[in-house]
């Protein structure tokens, strides 16, 4: 279930008016939220709803388990191992439905390779869709738990804080902290601050619908998929156009999870802040996929050992970081290899610092924001390449093929690429005043508005929608 669609359309106008009705009454009303977002979970795969059901179950026992094991000290040994033995079993869960066929044709088949035939079976495992996502949101439950950050929560909290639908598929991650207080209390007002759930669902909506389809369908998908048909201007175009489709495609859904948990009165945290206007790379993950960046510093970059002990071993820690967080977003080498060109850039802009403090001032800014964006642009080549051969083809088409006719190159494809990217650099002021002039229209006016905006994005839309881009991790 899509949320662009007729589909979600319907039954997020069902979930909303049941929620509304529901507010007053605290045990139903978070009742209810579980079995509608189960039955947006089972839309796709009613079997999956089992796994979902299952993790919640387990990871719920062990953060009461937990609790019991926390002393005055902190965790207790067998404490922290029974903690280690939990995020072990969510981690295996996840290897098993995300990297098992990774592991059988990739590993193994090197090891063949070698002269070294090692006999595994070949099964086809489909990936649960959101497994990634609801897998760290139990494992930071547990480490908070275990931390004493939070306190345990019931079971039907539990389960609503997993599955919550609006951030089930795609994030953002929200940690436990910000979430129970939400939904520890009965929400007796029925009076909601609609219009910057409005906005923001719009938002996402033009996001995705118009700019990143636009995007896809007219260079970044003929692109990709046949480098060497394309030439250098083209190539390079569809990089920049990439960047800003998966931008579109992913901060779009956010916009919408954010709008939609807001008329159910749920706050998410904001995910992502203008990004492509970043002047370093350590700025980019400040700005992009926010909520993931901090969950990688806070159960991974930190017990790895943070910048503790000295300067190589922080560099270790922050290229080790990035290299498992590019194997989270699949299990293909050109993720780890996105990963591992975000470590090495994070630790050469370190030691730069560290050793040219004098560069700052104008023009080094604009240095480092030439450099950071393309930076990524390049990094997003192997994130978006089916295979290494592909996002090399692509760069040797840039180097080499340029003077090649560029039929695909409009003014309305370069005004779409760049201006989306000017964008980013508009004062973040300017959209809260719109919220507010919208918020204060009358209720036919907002309503108008949404409408033609719809229709709008409807009317500039493509015939169906793709899945978002984040779907698959």
């Amino acid at each position: 279930m899509l949320f662009p669609t007729v589909d979600f359309a319907i039954f997020f106008v069902c979930v909303f008016a049941v929620a509304w009705l529901l507010r007053p009454y605290h045990l139903w009303w978070r009742l209810f939220l579980v079995a509608a977002s189960w039955f947006f979970y089972g839309f796709w795969e009613p079997k999956f709803v089992l796994l979902l059901a299952g993790s919640t179950a387990v990871n719920w026992a062990m953060g009461r388990d937990l609790a019991r094991m926390r002393t005055e000290e902190g965790l207790s040994r067998f404490g922290r191992w029974f903690l280690g033995f939990g995020i072990a079993a969510n981690l295996l869960t996840l290897g098993w439905f995300k990297y098992y066929g990774f592991f059988v044709h990739d590993v193994l088949g090197g090891l063949e390779r070698l002269g070294l035939e090692v006999p595994f079976p070949l099964l086809q495992v489909t990936l649960p869709v959101a497994i990634s996502f609801f897998t760290f949101h139990a494992i930071s439950y547990l480490v908070d738990v275990a931390r004493g950050q939070c306190e345990p929560m019931s079971l039907l909290d539990f389960a609503l804080y997993l599955s919550f639908f609006p951030h089930l598929v795609a994030g953002p991650i929200v940690r436990v902290t910000e979430f129970a207080p939400q939904i520890r209390a009965p929400l007796r007002e029925r009076v909601i601050d609609a219009a910057p759930a409005f906005t923001l669902i719009v938002a996402g909506l033009f996001k995705k619908v118009v700019i990143s389809s636009y995007l896809a369908a007219e260079i970044a998908d003929p692109v990709f998929a046949s480098p060497a048909s394309h030439s250098a201007l083209e190539s390079l175009l569809a990089v920049y156009a990439y960047a800003v489709q998966i931008f579109a495609d992913f901060s779009g859904y956010t916009d919408i999870a954010i709008g939609c948990a807001l008329l159910l009165g749920v706050q998410f945290p904001q995910n992502f802040d203008q990004p492509y206007r970043a002047l370093s790379l350590q700025d980019f993950w400040r700005r992009w996929h926010m909520t993931l960046s901090r969950w990688l510093r806070d159960y991974l970059y930190i017990p790895l050992g943070g910048n503790r002990g000295g300067k190589w071993f922080t560099y270790r820690n922050l290229f080790l970081t990035m290299v498992l967080g590019g194997l989270w977003h699949g299990a293909a080498w050109t993720f780890v290899f996105w990963g591992a060109i975000h470590g090495a850039g994070l630790v050469i802009e370190r030691e730069v610092r560290a050793r040219w403090r004098w560069l700052q001032g104008a023009p080094a800014k604009v240095a480092g924001w030439f450099i950071t964006f393309h930076v990524v642009c390049l990094a997003w080549i192997f994130f978006r390449a089916e295979t290494f051969g592909l996002a090399w083809e692509l760069i040797g088409r840039i180097a080499t093929a340029w003077g090649e006719p560029s039929p695909a190159v409009t003014p309305l494809l370069v005004a779409v690429i760049f201006g989306s990217i000017a964008w980013q650099f508009v004062p973040r002021d300017l959209f809260r005043r719109f919220e507010v002039r919208f918020s204060e229209l009358a209720p036919a006016a907002q309503a108008a508005a949404l409408a033609l905006a719809l229709v709008f994005i409807d009317a500039l839309g493509p015939e169906g929608v793709a899945p978002f881009i984040y779907f698959q991790f």
